[in-house]
């Protein structure tokens, strides 16, 4: 990447394979790193021994793998409400879920989990998917909420030393979708992914 590409920024979502793109990298992004952040900030000057130790990177690997479908479910969430909203038409949710899902399965599976809790964590997120036709656009503040305590849960370091920390967790969420959300209207082309949503067909 050159200088000039650096300031240019990153480049348009122009069609529903960088729609599924954009969910992935940020799902990741999000659950990764309050994963990491959170206990860097619970482990304070002990952060490096603990990051070195095996059965803490055991922990976080199957933290953040655990975390990861979570992500695709609140940031396809955020993504689908503007979506819905340029094209109110369009059977928007059935694509967007059937791209996610893609993303899903491009991974092979995790060693720390097995190909068992694997598929159960697949058939979760299809599940969480479809639940969200179900009601109306939320406020983006409000879409991580109903999933902040099950990413809380997973968080590696021993739920007696966690302290009252799930409010910092519900921020962090909060903060980051918001982030994530503008990105995505910033960047989102409406007139080029037009006709992916013109070929779903109207509601």
């Amino acid at each position: 990447m050159g200088l000039l590409d650096f300031f240019r920024g990153k480049p348009p979502i122009r069609d529903l394979a960088a729609v599924a793109t954009f969910v992935d990298e940020n799902a990741a992004f999000l659950m990764q790193k309050g994963l990491y952040e959170y206990s860097r900030a619970r482990a304070g000057h002990y952060a490096k021994v603990l990051f070195g130790e095996p059965e803490f990177q055991h922990a976080v690997e199957v933290a953040r793998w655990r975390a990861y479908p979570l992500g695709l479910v609140i940031v396809a969430e955020a993504v689908e409400g503007v979506l819905r909203e340029r094209f109110p038409d369009a059977r928007v949710l059935p694509l967007l879920s059937e791209h996610v899902l893609a993303v899903f399965d491009r991974y092979p599976v995790p060693e720390a989990l097995g190909s068992q809790e694997w598929r159960v964590l697949r058939s979760e997120l299809d599940r969480r998917l479809q639940l969200i036709g179900l009601h109306p656009p939320k406020r983006i503040i409000d879409i991580p909420e109903q999933w902040i305590q099950s990413y809380f849960d997973l968080m590696p370091i021993h739920e007696k030393l966690r302290g009252r920390d799930f409010p910092t967790t519900r921020n962090y969420l909060r903060a980051q979708l918001c982030n994530i959300h503008q990105e995505f209207v910033d960047r989102l082309d409406a007139a080029a992914i037009a006709p992916a949503f013109a070929r779903v067909g109207a509601v």
